[in-house]
């Protein structure tokens, strides 16, 4: 039985990134050397610059293979059913992720280094690793492809309540249940931090706070300093702005 389940897990894999086709028998094909950021561009194709964000593009499905995983995915069914990616976008996803993460899982200095190249300009050390915090679902230091499709689903292609929901987590720093201003600091600086100093029109020094304090006035219906997700969820429903934010990327695979 051990056997027949390696042997499954094993049909399972080839079948998300397509490297071994059941009929032919057809191995994978040799791995075609990509930089970093070229292969996590095309891992996340609504930061692809210069093309159309399409996951049915050909050069993106022609990507050759790296060697065997040691981490096993879930088998394709059941990604299928947790997630609002079809077939066909699943193997796509999970052959960049193999390219770039060969071991099966990627950790958080390997996820800050691939973002960093996102912003040469300034420090995204911080954000990435709030970023990584709301990815790593599970808390073992490691994001693994279920994390990160998962996570990617609901940006992409989740309903408003999914989306303002995994928003709120990464807001909410020590997941205690609400939002604080020391937390929502942390998270400005990242991002002003982020975007670096030499940006135009040029930011002041207060920008942080003030975007705190704006933040803060809105949504802390009760004042008592913290916004919980019921206030977070009610405030952002009614603002036209954030809602037509919530659709940005509706259509990017």
């Amino acid at each position: 039985m051990k056997s027949t389940s390696q042997d499954q897990s094993l049909s399972d894999s080839r079948e998300l990134d397509r490297s071994y086709d059941p009929l032919t028998g057809n191995p994978p094909s040799k791995p075609n050397k990509k930089t970093i950021k070229q292969r996590f561009l095309k891992l996340l194709p609504c930061c692809r610059s210069g093309s159309s964000p399409s996951l049915n593009q050909s050069n993106v499905v022609d990507d050759g293979e790296l060697s065997t995983v040691c981490y096993r995915p879930e088998g394709l069914d059941q990604l299928l059913q947790q997630t609002n990616f079809n077939r066909k976008e699943l193997q796509i996803l999970y052959r960049g992720f193999k390219n770039e993460c060969p071991s099966g899982a990627v950790d958080e200095e390997t996820f800050k280094t691939i973002y960093s190249q996102f912003f040469p300009q300034g420090d995204s050390s911080m954000y990435a690793h709030f970023l990584f915090e709301a990815f790593d679902t599970h808390n073992n230091g490691a994001v693994s492809f279920e994390d990160f499709v998962m996570g990617l689903s609901i940006i992409l292609r989740g309903s408003i309540t999914d989306k303002l929901n995994w928003a709120f987590n990464l807001y909410d720093l020590n997941k205690d249940g609400c939002i604080t201003k020391e937390e929502m600091t942390e998270i400005m600086h990242s991002i002003y931090d982020m975007m670096g100093k030499y940006t135009y029109p040029c930011m002041k020094d207060n920008a942080p706070k003030e975007h705190v304090d704006n933040f803060f006035q809105k949504m802390d219906k009760n004042n008592d300093g913290v916004v919980t997700i019921e206030e977070f969820m009610e405030t952002c429903q009614k603002d036209e702005n954030i809602m037509q934010s919530m659709h940005m990327f509706d259509n990017v695979i």
